[in-house]
């Protein structure tokens, strides 16, 4: 019996590609001039071949290849615990293997952990007054790229209302996330669109105003 393909994911997947004695990463990067190194073994906690490490009898000959009896080490650990199979015994071997398995479930729970993140305003960078926008070209500038956007609008007293005011500012936002990669004739077009909007607005009775305003991300542990 060989070792099954969802055996392989299993042990790979649980061990989070690491030896379960050192911890190191068993796959070396790629250079400039080679392929990407695995220096990872599958290795058998008892031994299927009589006279193996840690054999035993006992052990049926169909749970061999199985997940449970299989521990992914580095070449050096997979060496030692053959080597030394009197004092890596297969239930201190399946210990560390547990354990080594607790210890990647939580290293990648940490990194799923969701850290709010802060940003931090700028008095001299705050905007005074803003200014009223009357073109398409005043809008895209301001836009243009942003990280974030921040939108405030009167109380919209019908269905007509929420579709011009939204309509506009969804299309701000649309064309913000990808102002600076656009192409001359699509920046032309656009400011074109946002300019008869503008008007659209200004014939419901609505004005607009904006300005860009710089802040900044608080650095966060995870940064570091």
């Amino acid at each position: 019996m060989a070792i099954t393909d969802k055996t392989r994911k299993l042990l790979w997947g649980r061990s989070g590609n690491r030896c379960a004695f050192c911890k190191n990463l068993l796959i070396v990067e790629a250079t400039a001039h080679d392929e990407e190194s695995v220096i990872a073994e599958e290795c058998h906690i008892i031994s299927s071949q009589h006279g193996g490490p840690r054999f035993d009898s006992s052990y049926p000959m169909e749970k061999h290849d199985l997940y449970e009896n299989m521990i992914l080490l580095c070449r050096i650990h997979h060496k030692m615990i053959d080597d030394q199979s009197e004092t890596f015994t297969s239930d201190i071997l399946r210990q560390i293997k547990s354990k080594h398995e607790e210890w990647v479930t939580k290293q990648l729970e940490k990194e799923t952990v969701k850290v709010p993140v802060r940003i931090r305003r700028v008095k001299n960078n705050i905007p005074n007054i803003l200014p009223r926008l009357t073109t398409g070209d005043e809008v895209l500038n301001i836009v243009s790229n942003a990280m974030g956007f921040s939108f405030q609008h009167d109380t919209l007293k019908d269905q007509d209302e929420v579709n011009i005011v939204g309509g506009f500012l969804q299309e701000a936002q649309d064309f913000g996330d990808f102002g600076n990669e656009m192409e001359a004739m699509e920046r032309v077009e656009t400011t074109y669109t946002l300019t008869n909007l503008l008007q659209e607005l200004d014939d419901s009775g609505f004005f607009v105003f904006g300005a860009r305003e710089q802040q900044f991300r608080e650095p966060r542990k995870s940064d570091f």
